[in-house]
């Protein structure tokens, strides 16, 4: 039986919020593909138990607060002392306020703490690996965004305006850095059990996914955080060479009606 084809043998990556979720399962399957992973986190016994499980000859664990650009800065550096190169970018560290729908219930300070990460941090993500990237002229940036970019009415006030704002900042760099060669994408899931919707919510992972379950438009598969890690695979291989300023729905299809409207729906 062949070998299967290790998409990014010899590639360099850097993942925020590596240290569960989205970001440790992305972690995992870059590294099965032949990355060399820096797992950056604020969550430094989770990242490092994951960077020990990798393997330390493939990936190296670092403290980073995105919203902090010294930490952001030391990031990106760690992956150029340590591997020589920066290939890959992706910022998927993310907050999400507590679940108050009416804007007069929403605190100022949370409405800054989601933008401070989801906006800022991201921001920061960016130009840290642009510095890098310039230079060497290639690279591949990807962010995970999120189903409330698209569409209104599915998360906090402070969750939809970070989203959509990160989808704007994606599609202005790709004008940015798309004459150094760099492409710039970002990632829409819909609604998935991490350890972060577990705790908003206040429920198990798999009351999280039954939740979504039953208002998904694609019924018999649920979303995992596998999914996310293989788009972002995909992104951050030579397999999308072409594609860039992209905002790729991992959806099932949620966002492209009125599940209120639906001519075909069967009982």
């Amino acid at each position: 039986m062949a070998t299967p084809t290790r998409r990014l043998e010899g590639k360099v990556a850097l993942i925020t919020g590596a240290s569960s979720g989205i970001g440790e399962c992305t972690a995992r399957l870059f590294a099965q593909n032949g990355a060399k992973v820096i797992i950056a986190d604020i969550q430094d016994e989770l990242g490092q138990t994951v960077c020990d499980s990798i393997g330390s000859g493939n990936s190296t664990y670092v403290h980073c607060d995105v919203t902090k650009e010294e930490d952001v800065k030391n990031a990106v550096d760690t992956a150029i002392t340590t591997y020589g190169k920066l290939d890959i970018m992706f910022n998927n560290a993310a907050y999400l306020d507590p679940l108050k729908p009416r804007i007069i219930d929403t605190d100022k300070s949370d409405f800054e703490r989601v933008l401070n990460v989801n906006v800022t941090g991201v921001f920061l993500g960016m130009k840290h690996a642009a510095r890098v990237m310039v230079p060497a002229r290639t690279g591949s940036i990807i962010s995970t965004s999120s189903v409330t970019s698209i569409l209104g009415g599915l998360g906090t006030h402070a969750y939809c305006s970070s989203k959509h704002a990160l989808v704007g900042l994606t599609k202005n760099l790709a004008i940015e850095l798309g004459q150094f060669g760099i492409r710039v994408n970002c990632l829409s899931p819909y609604g998935l059990a991490t350890p972060l919707a577990s705790h908003i919510f206040g429920l198990e992972a798999a009351g999280v996914e039954n939740f979504f379950d039953s208002i998904a438009n694609l019924k018999g598969v649920t979303l995992k955080a596998d999914d996310i890690a293989q788009a972002a695979l995909f992104l951050a291989s030579e397999e999308s060479k072409y594609i860039s300023g992209q905002n790729l729905a991992i959806d099932g299809g949620f966002c492209v009606g009125n599940s209120s409207v639906n001519m075909f729906k069967t009982q």
